[in-house]
């Protein structure tokens, strides 16, 4: 019997058939052999933290049609689809459906944390799969990639291998952008910045063997306990007589030296400063110019250390309550005034970031960045609109090394061994992976600790940053 034409258009269930069947008949695979001229697209992957949104949608749009017009001009066509691992941001999602039954990671350990990460993927990768067929995105489907596929995962190998043994990659002390809450060093791309109101608070340091006293201005009173100098101008009158002397540090009775660097802004407070090396990103420089110590007063979850004598255990902001009331017993505190500045959050969780002092891996990005800025500057390659390439050089002209570990279980592991004899690295002996438990990992495991010859060797705990795999996207996978 003939199927009965509906009297009003209906899109929902036409556009849900005809994708089906463009999927089902393979409409859209690429051949590589074909003849002709090609034309080959990578989707920029989605996170796999639930669903794709109408920014996705968009851009999907625009690529569908860039595709379909090239493959009605008779182009052998690529569109290759995939997702994205996204560390941090699937792994925040995960610890959240944990905490709603009272679970945490640590409680259920790396295995069975990666296992239940899996099970999520699955699930919001199905979803964004489905979402794209209904989009009616043009993909060649058999090509689907993610970033911890097999081969994927050896490229990332590779590439880590390759930049590690040309003294590219390193091991470093450093200051990075710290997560209390994910407990993990965060890059620059991953930390927002909120304009919020808050306070300067105006804290009298005494100076030792005097009846004098300096006043520091500070955003982050709780710091004041890993201080290790006061900083003044050199060319500051008010305080020329105090540099090389000493003040006593409020509620942690030690003395710490007044040091003069030009970096100090005589305008803003009192124009002295303290100096936190192990948490301020300037204090940590000023640190390594003077030759100051760093004490740290933060752990990885944002309580305080024993380094903060009375107030070790406390919780930061807490810690900030308490240490303001007992300046202000003691007549240390001056006064407090209203202050809108600029406050890091994590961008997946929006805590309040933490700068500090961390052992880290790093990538050295100056030796990497000058070609880039070779071939813009060269006109190789067009920046548009043109007014982007200046602001494209000055932000590769500036660049920083790149903090590319990640105290994360969801993602690449590292791929060093640690010896716990002599405390050498050894690296994986190769690039190749293995499949065990269904998921890639590395397979050139050393059996010995390459500088003393120990067996007692384990593998570092980190994972790569998410940008590590998708900075390699287009090479992993075309």
């Amino acid at each position: 019997m003939a199927r009965e034409i509906p009297k009003a258009y209906e899109p929902q269930e036409i556009e849900m058939r005809w994708a089906q069947k463009w999927v089902a008949d393979e409409l859209f695979r690429a051949d590589a052999s074909a003849p002709g001229p090609a034309f080959s697209i990578v989707i920029p992957p989605p996170n796999v933290t639930g669903s794709i949104h109408i920014g996705h949608m968009l851009e999907h749009t625009q690529i569908d049609t860039l595709v379909r017009w090239h493959r009605m001009r008779g182009h052998n066509t690529l569109w290759l689809p995939g997702m994205d691992h996204a560390g941090i941001a699937t792994q925040v999602v995960v610890e959240r459906l944990l905490a709603a039954e009272g679970l945490s990671r640590k409680q259920l350990g790396r295995q069975e944390f990666e296992r239940r990460v899996w099970e999520w993927k699955a699930q919001s990768g199905g979803t964004i799969k489905k979402q794209m067929i209904r989009l009616g995105a043009s993909c060649d489907w058999s090509r689907e990639r993610f970033t911890l596929d097999p081969p994927l995962y050896r490229a990332v190998l590779e590439a880590f291998l390759r930049l590690y043994h040309e003294g590219l990659i390193y091991r470093g002390r450093y200051m990075v952008n710290w997560c209390p809450r994910c407990m993990t060093a965060l890059s620059d791309l991953e930390t927002a910045h909120q304009e919020r109101q808050g306070h300067l608070w105006f804290i009298r340091y005494r100076v030792a063997g005097s009846s004098e006293s300096v006043t520091v201005a500070t955003t982050r009173p709780e710091t004041m306990l890993g201080d290790t100098a006061v900083a003044v101008h050199p060319d500051d009158e008010r305080y020329r007589h105090l540099i090389g002397k000493n003040v006593r540090l409020p509620l942690m009775d030690r003395e710490i030296p007044v040091v003069a660097d030009a970096m100090v802004d005589r305008e803003f407070g009192t124009g002295a400063v303290k100096v936190t090396p192990a948490h301020d990103p300037n204090d940590f420089e000023l640190g390594k110019r003077h030759n100051l110590p760093e004490v740290d007063i933060m752990s990885d979850d944002g309580t305080l250390t024993a380094a903060a004598g009375a107030y070790a255990g406390m919780e930061r902001f807490a810690a900030r309550k308490e240490i303001v009331a007992t300046l202000t017993a003691q007549g240390l505190l001056e006064k407090i005034v209203n202050h809108t500045h600029s406050v890091g959050v994590c961008d997946r969780c929006k805590t309040v970031v933490e700068p500090r002092v961390s052992t880290q891996w790093f990538c050295k990005m100056r030796p990497l960045a000058e070609d880039a800025i070779k071939i813009v500057r060269e006109g190789m390659i067009p920046v548009v609109p043109e007014n982007q390439k200046t602001i494209y050089l000055n932000w590769m002209e500036n660049i920083r090394d790149w903090c590319i570990s990640r105290q994360l279980w969801w993602g690449h592991r590292i791929p060093i061994w640690h010896c716990a004899d002599c405390r050498g690295m050894t690296p994986a002996l190769h690039s190749w992976v293995e499949i065990v438990n269904g998921r890639a990992q590395a397979a050139g495991m050393p059996e010995k600790c390459s500088s003393c010859g120990s067996a007692k060797i384990t593998q570092d705990p980190d994972v790569l940053d998410t940008w590590f795999s998708s900075g390699l996207w287009p090479f992993s996978t075309l």
